[in-house]
């Protein structure tokens, strides 16, 4: 079966739930198949890690090891804690669709569902 979200890579999102709620952030990943989103300074993760060795290292001309300690990145979170910003009204919204006619195509575009608004999302 094939999985569809409403939210892609470069959208803005404000989180719904957690510790970071209220945050808005920029998609850093879009996991479909996961139903998970990546966002950018959101959901930091601590990771401790050992110093690694470095492949080619030779041919860098750097150091031949890569720097361990305490590493903040970004977890996955689940796409129903967060909810698109649309561009236009800076308010997050739910996503609706409308199909145009262009070139003698019919493209699904996606538009802002909040009241007065009714902005395409895609440009």
């Amino acid at each position: 079966m094939a999985t569809q979200i409403k939210i892609k890579k470069g959208d803005t999102v404000q989180m719904l739930a957690g510790k970071d709620r209220g945050k808005q952030g920029r998609v850093l990943e879009s996991r479909p198949r996961e139903r998970r989103v990546i966002v950018e300074n959101l959901n930091t993760v601590k990771r401790h890690t050992r110093p690694q060795p470095m492949r080619d290292s030779s041919r860098m001309g750097g150091s031949p090891m890569t720097p361990g300690g305490v590493i903040e990145k970004s977890a996955p979170v689940p796409v129903s804690n967060v909810m698109l910003v649309c561009p236009t009204c800076k308010l997050p919204t739910r996503v609706g669709y409308a199909f145009r006619e262009i070139k003698g195509e019919t493209v699904k575009i996606r538009v802002c569902k909040r009241e007065g608004c009714g902005q395409e999302i895609d440009k």
